[in-house]
């Protein structure tokens, strides 16, 4: 859901940066885009009327509006839950970490819960990592598009 609201944004983006199409451009591209199916959310709120106070849902805007939208579908947007903590990860069998991205930060208290003060520590796609206190081993549950941080550097 949050990928096809990312898409939703960047017509949004393109439309602000509007310049006169050069009439090469215009020759090489005469077929319109097609899209299937509804269009996605928008992470960018209508705004409210002058005059008016805006509402919650008029001015939020990306990962708020995301999640404010979650919550109005009765779609939880971002996963609050504890990991497993009945029991301590090994190698063979690691705690998995579910993530959409690369890398995810991760909280260790012990097994059973609470048995030592909390550890944060990155768990990475690439590498299983392991709580400096207990020894728990964490790898990521990797489920997002292989290369959308291409852009960044």
């Amino acid at each position: 859901m949050f990928n096809a609201a990312l898409r939703a944004v960047r017509p949004v983006v393109r439309s602000t940066r509007k310049s006169t199409p050069s009439t090469a451009f215009r020759a090489l591209s005469t077929t319109t885009p097609r899209f299937s199916g509804p269009a996605p959310p928008s992470l960018f709120g209508e705004g409210a009327k002058a005059g008016e106070i805006p509402s919650d849902e008029q001015q939020a805007t990306g990962l708020e509006r995301f999640q404010l939208l979650g919550e109005m579908h009765g779609v939880e947007a971002f996963d609050l839950e504890p990991l497993d903590s009945s029991r301590v990860g090994t190698l063979e069998d690691p705690i998995k970490v579910f993530s959409l991205d690369t890398s995810r930060i991760v909280g260790c208290t012990g097994s059973p819960a609470e048995s030592h003060e909390l550890h944060w520590f990155t768990v990475k796609k690439e590498k299983n990592r392991r709580c400096p206190e207990c020894g728990s081993v964490y790898a990521l549950d990797f489920q997002g598009v292989e290369h959308h941080d291409a852009h960044h550097h």
